[in-house]
């Protein structure tokens, strides 16, 4: 046998022999330097095959060149055998504790949304939802607000075209509640609404709302008063006092304005609420009798109460958020701590 053929022989039975023997990823790594490395056993007689006489050349590079892919397949093997647990890409230390991963929660004000809904809820009303692109019917004229309403003004309010503007609340969902359902109507339409306010501390041209209306026979403004006072017990304790204020409105009367004592210094006066002890929520009254009509409704035999609220103040004054902007800026720095 040709001397570099027979060396080329013992070579494959010596690395048989030994690639049986590797247990770790240093094992295979060391296999791989001794024998395919530059200086490597296959590398040196590659390197002795000037040596061998030209018609014989063929055969001996053939068997070397078998011998170097029959040792990389086997190392490739054993690399995969110990990668997922050693191997130099995952370096898997099941010793290290598992790491948790990271739970989000809900928007402060989306949790306020959710606690004002199940404690109207509690009191007998359901969700109604509506449009956040109205027209003018719905938004103002059925809401006995003329079109020489300075709210209709196209510098209050958004338009998306003419007779078309984003909702500046959310009554109208109770206009399109009771064009379709007779009474007895008791619900509350939360949602997001829209109107030209530079943003501040307490206005955001985009906020959201949540309005309440109750129709049936023989309702008074008794009942109004003791929804709005049993919701701010439940929602801000048994020590919040609440107050009513004469106001207007075009599709309520009469009507009131509606404070609760400041939750912040008890109502004793601080900066939040400006030294007075109260902190406005939003208006409520009696539904004017034009509304009823406008939606088909028999104002000599039913009457009703509607009423609303700023989610965005309730959320501020729950939390102690200084700033309504705090709430719109996605700061998880601000939003993680509420």
């Amino acid at each position: 046998m040709i001397p570099l053929l027979a060396k080329l022989e013992m070579l494959r039975e010596e690395a048989s022999r030994e690639i049986k023997r590797i247990s770790s990823v240093a094992d295979t790594a060391a296999f791989r330097i001794k024998y395919l490395g530059r200086k490597g056993e296959i590398t040196a007689c590659l390197r002795e095959l000037p040596s061998v006489p030209i018609e014989l050349r063929p055969q001996v590079g053939a068997k070397a060149n078998s011998l170097k892919l029959e040792l990389e397949n086997a190392i490739d093997e054993k690399q995969k055998a110990f990668a997922p647990w050693q191997g130099p890409k995952t370096r898997l230390d099941l010793t290290l504790p598992g790491r948790s991963r990271f739970l989000g929660k809900k928007h402060p004000i989306t949790r306020t949304i959710e606690d004002i809904i199940s404690i109207f809820y509690g009191l007998g009303f359901s969700v109604a939802e509506g449009p956040n692109v109205e027209t003018d019917y719905y938004n103002f004229d059925a809401l006995n607000t003329p079109a020489d309403h300075p709210a209709r003004d196209i510098n209050d309010t958004f338009y998306v075209e003419k007779g078309i503007c984003l909702r500046t609340h959310t009554s109208p969902v109770q206009i399109r509640v009771m064009e379709r359902q007779k009474p007895p109507v008791r619900i509350i339409a939360p949602g997001r609404c829209y109107r030209k306010d530079t943003a501040d501390a307490s206005h955001s041209p985009n906020f959201f709302q949540t309005e309440g209306l109750y129709v049936d026979a023989g309702v008074t403004f008794a009942d109004l008063k003791g929804v709005i006072n049993t919701f701010a017990l439940r929602m801000f304790g048994k020590d919040v006092q609440v107050r009513f204020r004469p106001h207007f409105f075009p599709f309520t009367e009469p009507s009131v304005e509606y404070d609760f004592s400041c939750v912040i210094c008890g109502g004793k006066g601080c900066r939040t609420c400006k030294n007075s002890g109260w902190i406005e929520i939003s208006g409520a009254g009696m539904v004017d009798p034009a509304v009823l009509k406008a939606v088909g409704y028999d104002s000599e035999k039913y009457s009703g109460y509607a009423f609303g609220m700023g989610v965005d103040r309730i959320t501020m004054l729950r939390y102690r958020v200084s700033d309504i902007r705090y709430l719109y800026d996605n700061d998880l720095r601000v939003l993680n701590n509420l």
